[in-house]
């Protein structure tokens, strides 16, 4: 088993019918930029009916028909939020949660300790978390998760990661490893993939990959390390 492998993100998924929602950083290969992907999927009517929108330098998740909006509660928030010299991406309203505990001067680790796995039982879809920190145009990130210690949600358990960026290799998180019923929850350490140059290549390969009935929404940054100027890509299913 070669562990230092870097894997095509498409090939990672394409025969996942349900990777849930993902998150991608990482440097481009050329080593100019700071790479960030973040995506949604969905099966039921609530969750498909989302878009994302930006707002004030913020990414959001939105309703696409709000007369159809059933429960908000784990479906609308903030996905990408600044904060100094700090990128935050994670998917749901802990972004919020680490933007405050940066305020704070607590870390990104310890902000993330009052949150848990969502309380959607069954599933209990776990808490994924990214984070860069921009310095001497350069970069490191973390990625966390947080998740059920066991089938009926009795403990959370915690796992950071901590990453030096180095050019075309990214690090990619999930909630889900495929469909099923509870629905199956990401395994291990964040999977290794190739970061490539061209964010229009990058971004259809992602949104090509991704199952066609249960995609919703994509969202990818790449941010120049030396001039801080940024390109962005947003896909809607619902547009």
């Amino acid at each position: 088993m070669n562990v230092y492998k870097i894997n095509d993100i498409a090939e990672l998924i394409r025969d996942n019918s349900y990777v849930g929602r993902g998150i991608v950083i990482g440097k481009s290969a050329d080593g100019k930029s700071a790479v960030t992907a973040y995506f949604i999927m969905g099966r039921s009517r609530n969750s498909r009916n989302r878009v994302f929108v930006e707002r004030d330098g913020a990414l959001f998740t939105e309703p696409f028909d709000a007369s159809q909006v059933e429960d908000p509660s784990l479906i609308i928030y903030a996905a990408e939020r600044n904060y100094e010299n700090n990128l935050i991406v994670t998917n749901g309203d802990q972004t919020d949660t680490i933007y405050e505990g940066l305020k704070a001067g607590k870390c990104f680790k310890k902000s993330l300790e009052s949150r848990a796995f969502e309380p959607d039982a069954p599933n209990f879809t776990p808490r994924i978390s990214g984070i860069l920190t921009f310095a001497d145009k350069d970069f490191t990130y973390e990625m966390s998760i947080l998740k059920s210690a066991d089938a009926e949600g009795s403990a959370c358990n915690r796992y950071t990661f901590s990453y030096t960026a180095l050019p075309g290799l990214g690090h990619f998180i999930h909630t889900y490893v495929g469909d099923g019923s509870p629905l199956p929850t990401f395994q291990g350490e964040p999977e290794r993939v190739a970061i490539g140059n061209d964010i229009d290549a990058f971004t259809k390969s992602l949104w090509d990959a991704l199952n066609h009935d249960n995609r919703i929404s994509l969202f990818v940054r790449y941010v120049d390390l030396a001039s801080g100027k940024e390109e962005k890509r947003l896909i809607n299913q619902n547009a």
